[in-house]
């Protein structure tokens, strides 16, 4: 009778797990169709970590542009596929699909502060606040113009001292595009042979490897399951703490030598002034958390989002030397023998420009997007979503749409071209998300992206140490974000 007992109460245990592992169902409203989820897995059969996206792109083929899918037991997600879902959700619909959805693998460390990961009334404040301080800095203006060329020729120099030996130019690269963000945010540029700042720039790589690794996107589908393990998570973790170290430093270093009476140096200087005019406010959201967490986030993708483009770039012109041979032709009839690139030259160099919207297309940085959440019930497209449901706006969809971009994973920067070699707009050229959540950073991206692309390829012809053909350009990682594989250049001066 005791081993009975055992056994039933066994048996009631395990149905109540199988229960409570079954997908909620509370608030289901009417959604979009999808697999049938598993009790605990969820659609693990479907969809397997390190190849998430290709996953949601094959169930597409079956349920269309928009479907549901488990991430695991509870984790329920629907997904947009293709440019004209993406539009009306994001676009059309900007307010209800506002929100922030879930990144499990920062969740915990950010815990809904800063600009990135707030919701509500703290994110519309925060990202209000943010963008207005990184104006009246630069961004947008001559003044921040001139501090990215800046910037651009130091990393010209860099190059120049390695001029004829092979060389991985990534870690140059991203010290470059975070010497940017770091002057805006803390009012510093570091020498590139700096080993703190070297180390600091790895780990904001390391972060979004490890975002993006096989781990990083089983995380996401069972968190519940495995923050407790040992793993790769342990490292990611690391890499944030080295970030958040760095941040703490700068931000005690502004406390110490504040100006309350004299205008912000940097975005640090103006919150902490911000700080202290909504001290008496019991509903402020402009705290130390939120500070510190926003300066993190900053540092982070001002370092790896537009050095992993460039370099994807950078790679391209190796792979395919006749589309280099043109820009450098565009350079030199339409720029002077000394003549530093600026933004006034984008409008004669469209050759140039149409090459980077096409590598920004081909890359597809965050193929999955950034997740949303709804801000309300909202009916779309039929199906009725309830508030809080979670939405992946797949954005690599969107740039490799084949009713937009003819063949679409192929390069071909003439696709921006008119027929009288001017450049032209596509309206699913959408690498930076829109809505409401749109990149914070577009328009500073935006001119990194042609400053330091214009100023190397002015400077130099770019030679690979290898065959063309041997050159590789499938993402070293696809999960969060595609990843550009390593790769050697050598630089030539012209």
């Amino acid at each position: 009778m005791e081993v009975a007992g055992t056994w039933a109460l066994l048996l009631l245990l395990l149905m109540v797990a199988l229960i409570l592992a079954l997908p909620r169902t509370r608030s289901q409203g009417h959604l979009p169709p999808g697999p049938a989820p598993l009790p605990l897995l969820g659609n693990l059969l479907q969809l397997r970590p390190g190849a998430l996206y290709s996953g949601l792109m094959q169930l597409s083929k079956k349920y269309g542009p928009v479907f549901t899918v488990y991430l695991g037991p509870w984790r329920r997600v629907v997904v947009l596929v293709g440019h004209q879902a993406v539009r009306e959700a994001l676009g059309e619909q900007a307010e209800e699909f506002s929100g922030r959805g879930t990144l499990a693998t920062l969740d915990r460390t950010f815990d809904g502060h800063g600009v990135f990961f707030s919701n509500g009334e703290r994110w519309r404040q925060l990202r209000k606040f943010t963008l207005l301080t990184l104006r009246d800095l630069g961004m947008g203006k001559r003044e921040g113009e001139q501090l990215i060329q800046a910037e651009a020729q130091c990393l010209v120099k860099a190059f120049q001292e390695m001029e004829g030996q092979p060389f991985d130019p990534s870690l140059l690269l991203a010290q470059a595009t975070s010497n940017i963000i770091c002057s805006l945010t803390f009012g510093l540029r570091f020498p590139y042979t700096d080993k703190d700042f070297q180390a600091v720039v790895r780990a904001a790589n390391g972060t979004l490897l490890g975002i993006s690794s096989p781990w990083g996107q089983s995380l996401e589908m069972f968190s519940w399951f495995l923050r407790p393990l040992p793993g790769s998570h342990t490292q990611l973790l690391c890499h944030v703490g080295t970030l958040a170290a760095f941040a703490i430093q700068q931000v005690q270093q502004h406390r110490g030598d504040l100006d309350a009476s004299g205008p912000a140096r940097d975005v640090v200087d103006a919150f902490l002034l911000k700080i202290a005019q909504e001290e008496q406010n019991p509903n402020t959201e402009f705290t130390e958390k939120n500070l510190l967490m926003t300066v993190i986030y900053l540092l982070f993708a001002g370092t790896v989002t537009v050095s992993a483009t460039v370099s994807y770039a950078l790679l391209l012109l190796l792979k395919y030397p006749q589309v280099q041979e043109r820009v450098h032709e565009e350079l030199t009839r339409e720029l002077e023998a000394g003549q530093v690139p600026g933004l006034g030259d984008r409008a004669h160099l469209p050759y140039t420009d149409a090459v980077l919207h096409e590598a920004q297309r081909l890359l597809a940085l965050v193929p999955m997007g950034v997740p949303r959440t709804l801000t309300q019930t909202t009916c779309f497209r039929g199906y009725t979503l309830p508030q809080g449901t979670e939405v992946f706006p797949l954005l690599g969809s969107v740039l490799h749409d084949p009713e937009i971009f003819e063949h679409p994973d192929e390069f071909n920067p003439d696709r921006f071209l008119d027929e009288n070699g001017r450049f032209k707009k596509h309206e699913a050229f959408l690498p930076f998300s829109l809505g409401k959540r749109v990149c914070l950073g577009e328009g500073l991206a935006r001119a990194e992206l042609f400053l330091l692309f214009t100023a190397i390829l002015k400077a130099f012809s770019l030679e690979s140490p290898c065959p063309p053909d041997a050159l590789s350009l499938q993402p070293a990682v696809s999960g969060f974000a595609n990843i550009p594989p390593t790769f050697h250049l050598q630089v030539r001066s012209r």
